[in-house]
């Protein structure tokens, strides 16, 4: 399966499977380039986050105008910062941004039960590692980068280059079959495998 791209410097399709890391400076918008990725020949896409609540996801599909039918969220916030929360079929919670097998679980659950082009967004890696450390959200992610490719799904994951060492940013450079550098002037360069 082939998917199309809308992202500035990317290829036009990626093969199902297609893992893309998104390095950013810490106050980079990457708002555009995560909606822009999923609202693009998708059938059904799951938002990972661990920077903002369900709530705070919502609005931004919104203000982009992506369709929130396809939409399926995942927060790792609200239920350690004690905000109300009601699970519905398109809004799932873990207990916080450290629970790394939650969240894994969620992203297969959701590969499970969706058909079509499937996509994933997972904002922020960074944020991951802030809760949980490196070693694990480096875990995690090849954890679900090997889910990707057996469901033959996309996926874009948000990293900031300025919080982490250089070695730590090479480390999940190397897991990726694409990178997407945004740097502070709001340039892009992108290379895929």
């Amino acid at each position: 399966m082939e998917y199309a791209l809308e992202i500035e410097g990317t290829p036009e399709t990626v093969p199902g499977g297609t893992s893309i890391l998104l390095l950013h400076p810490s106050t980079g918008e990457t708002d555009r380039f995560d909606t822009d990725f999923l609202k693009t020949d998708t059938d059904s896409f799951l938002v990972v986050s661990t920077r903002t609540t369900a709530r705070e996801v919502r609005q931004k599909l919104e203000y982009y105008d992506v369709d929130e039918s396809r939409a399926v969220i995942l927060d790792t916030l609200s239920i350690e910062r004690g905000y109300s929360r009601r699970s519905s079929d398109n809004v799932h919670y873990v207990a916080a941004p450290d629970d790394v097998d939650g969240i894994v679980h969620q992203v297969d659950r959701f590969l499970d039960a969706h058909e079509g082009k499937l996509r994933i967004s997972f904002d922020s890696v960074t944020e991951l590692a802030y809760y949980a450390g490196e070693e694990a959200a480096l875990e995690t992610v090849e954890r679900i980068l090997e889910l990707l490719d057996e469901h033959d799904a996309v996926g874009l994951f948000h990293l900031s280059d300025e919080v982490h060492d250089a070695a730590v940013v090479d480390e999940f450079r190397a897991l990726f079959d694409g990178v997407i550098d945004l740097d502070e002037d709001g340039s892009v360069d992108a290379a895929f495998r």
